[in-house]
């Protein structure tokens, strides 16, 4: 990027950084015990968590310990006498090797405050998992019991991966008063391209666009009101709301307006999807007459359940990191609260798609495998059961767990990323400056780009462990074959215009092996939408904010005329199923078996469907069994929704299959041919689709056009 522009920002930034000096305090809570160096609080669980979650913070042995952990608080809990509790754990161990990757920081300082008699004993992590002690002491106490220990160390030992965390051991009963990581130096200035920027200060601007989840939306500002830490760094909570179904009509939502006050700023606007949703928020914060401030804005999704700490530690990483960068909450199932989405996510530069990290694995559970699970069979789960090891075979014929780690080994390595997904990431003020707004892709991949354009502009991106938010998992959904999938692959083809400098053979080849599966799997729908998705990508970048807020009608009127897209409320509306043939749901292992069972696929779709089983169904299948190996045998099955409140009725049809089937290769031949001419257009526009002066059009017409 050009020198002058990054010489602007800096003056623009620094100007920022004086206003915040002398601005006065927001409307929050000031008396919070906010301490700017604290990097995280030792949380315990909320009350009445089942030991899954429990998990999450705290490991106790229920078998051996006299009573549970009983939490006072967030941050207090009552040890019983005897009790072993260790806080090798997500929430609680410090993350050591990213803190040395990406902040100021040279060590780090555990401070303990108790009243009772406790020892603690203090371990790292090498990447390998490897259990190390750093050392331990009998917190000393006063004649009331009361005692503060303090413990500083080096993160020197953390180049590739490793924590840092504690046990307490206590000989008679014992209040944990409170617990943290703190810094030992204040926040310094950070560095870019030469240049030098202030220490920011610890505040941020919220923002969480809202569709039609009015009660999600409310409990979310309820949650980031909940804690006065939290509250009180919160400069302005930005709400696009793009619905007919508002948060303001909601019962409990006046308690929580009254509580931030003007604080809380609600946005009208039609349904731009989460790309015009993040993008009003980012385009409200920066705005010259109504903007704020803060030097941070945190982008969150509506529909998540959030773990309000994550806020601060997200400013905390943010505030020392040694140049301005993203800092990229991860996700956790909300459907299954002890299970980790992955540890970061990059885009795989052959397909260019996105993929988990290197050494990482999709749908961890740290109540089986918590961090001290090795795979050696020595560590023990939450319940105190111990861990056996799980056979590879066990997994690789289909009935492990679909991330094939049978530990957390890799959890203890550090995981570098291209981006992290909007549904929590912490974006400084001087990155939206310097790069622009999100491009109007309605969903899918604005996060992926934003990501990547701020990577190649100096400013990398981390997803950090122990800063998480709750989300549903893409498991409970079935946007990789509904609507949604236009978006996946029209989004997916223009960033890679943008951002891919080689041959489009890959991209080509994984889009035609997608089509040919669609097919086997008489999904139809999917694939006529994916046709769409490939013209409007031909159509060029000229039309992006034209049919922001029509695409999406445009698709799910062209769904209808497909049955693979209607949903029914459940099988037992159709005729019974009638039988379909014999192994249909055993899974192909070997090389041979799948080549018959596709051959058998094949030979069933060069046949006229036997119209008989569009009256009645030959069979009914869940999800699970809905795949290319099945369905490519059957003219019509119903199968499961994702979510499991209803079914489709997929009927194979020859004719309608070969029409889709020529209409994508000649529109998959024209993105090859033409991919060199598309990417030199989607580049020049790229400027103008992700500034100011373009979504102002969408924005604020009329002022746009005053101007």
């Amino acid at each position: 990027m050009d020198n002058r522009i990054y010489s602007n920002v800096f003056i623009a930034y620094a100007e920022v950084c004086v206003q915040q000096m002398n601005a006065q305090p927001v409307k929050a809570n000031t008396n919070d015990g906010f301490d700017a160096t604290r990097l995280a609080r030792i949380l315990l669980p909320k009350r009445g968590e089942p030991r899954n979650v429990r998990s999450l913070y705290i490991v106790e042995n229920e078998a051996t310990t006299p009573g549970r952990v009983n939490a006072v608080s967030r941050t207090e809990a009552i040890l019983p006498a005897g009790s072993e509790i260790s806080f090798e754990t997500y929430f609680n161990a410090f993350p050591a090797s990213y803190w040395r990757r990406w902040s100021q920081l040279d060590e780090v300082k555990l401070r303990i405050e108790i009243t009772g008699e406790a020892r603690v004993d203090l371990y790292r992590s090498k990447y390998d998992g490897s259990r190390i002690g750093i050392e331990g002491a009998q917190i000393e106490t006063d004649e009331s019991g009361h005692g503060v220990a303090e413990f500083t160390i080096s993160l020197a030992p953390f180049e590739d991966g490793g924590w840092i965390w504690f046990d307490l051991t206590c000989e008679k009963e014992t209040r944990l008063h409170s617990a943290g990581w703190y810094a030992t130096v204040e926040a310094g200035e950070q560095t870019l391209e030469g240049e030098t920027l202030p220490a920011a200060e610890p505040s941020v601007t919220i923002g969480i666009p809202t569709f039609n989840r009015p009660t999600d939306a409310v409990a979310a500002l309820h949650a980031l009101a909940s804690d006065p830490e939290v509250d009180g760094r919160i400069e302005a909570i930005i709400m696009p709301d793009q619905g007919d179904k508002h948060p303001a009509d909601e019962p409990d939502f006046d308690e929580v307006a009254e509580h931030f006050g003007d604080r809380l700023r609600i946005v009208q606007q039609g349904n731009l999807g989460g790309s015009g949703g993040y993008s009003r928020i980012m385009y409200e914060a920066l705005h010259e007459e109504r903007g704020t401030a803060s030097p941070y804005i945190l982008y969150m999704d509506d529909d998540i359940a959030i773990e309000p700490d994550s806020v601060l530690r997200s400013l905390a990483a943010a505030r020392y990191a040694k140049s301005p960068m993203l800092i990229g909450g991860q996700m956790l199932n909300l459907q299954e609260r002890s299970h980790l989405h992955t540890m970061g996510e990059v885009i795989d530069r052959g397909s260019f798609m996105w993929t988990a990290a290197p050494h990482t694995h999709y749908d961890h559970d740290f109540y089986q495998h918590p961090l001290r699970d090795l795979g050696d069979g020595a560590a023990h789960n939450a319940a105190g059961q111990p861990i056996a090891p799980v056979a590879r075979d066990v997994v690789s014929k289909g009935y492990g767990t679909p991330n094939s780690s049978e530990n957390s080994k890799d959890l203890h390595r550090r995981i570098d990323v291209d981006y992290n997904g909007w549904w929590m990431c912490m974006i400084p003020r001087v990155v939206a400056e310097t790069i622009g707004q999100p491009l109007p892709l309605f969903i899918k991949w604005d996060d992926g780009e934003f990501g990547l354009r701020a990577k190649d502009a100096g400013f990398p991106t981390a997803s950090w462990p122990g800063i998480a938010i709750w989300h549903m998992a893409w498991s409970d959904k079935d946007d990789a074959i509904d609507w949604q999938a236009y978006f996946h692959l029209r989004n997916r083809l223009i960033v890679a215009a943008i951002q891919h400098d080689g041959s489009p053979r890959g991209i080509v080849a994984s889009m035609a092996k997608a089509t040919a599966k669609h097919l086997l799997c008489l999904e139809y729908s999917t694939v006529a939408i994916q046709n769409e998705a490939i013209k409007d990508f031909l159509a060029g970048p000229d039309q992006l904010f034209d049919i922001l807020e029509t695409s999406l009608p445009r698709i799910a009127k062209l769904r209808k005329n497909y049955s693979d897209a209607v949903v029914i409320p459940s099988a037992t509306d159709v005729p019974a199923a009638t039988g379909g043939p014999a192994g249909l749901t055993r899974i192909p292992l070997s090389k041979k078996a799948k080549i018959v069972t596709l051959a058998k696929g094949l030979l069933n779709n060069a046949k006229p469907a036997d119209a008989r089983h569009h009256h009645a169904p030959q069979v009914n299948l869940p999800p699970i069994e809905a795949r290319w190996f099945s369905l490519s045998r059957v003219d019509g099955a119903t199968v499961t929704t994702a979510d499991g409140k209803g079914v489709v009725y997929r009927k194979r049809d020859r004719g309608q299959m070969l029409a889709l089937a020529k209409e994508s290769m000649r529109l998959q031949k024209q993105v090859a041919d033409r991919f060199d001419e598309l990417r030199d257009a989607y580049r020049a526009a790229h400027p103008y689709l992700t500034s100011r002066e373009g979504w102002a059009q969408i924005f604020e017409p009329e002022r746009a056009a005053e101007k």
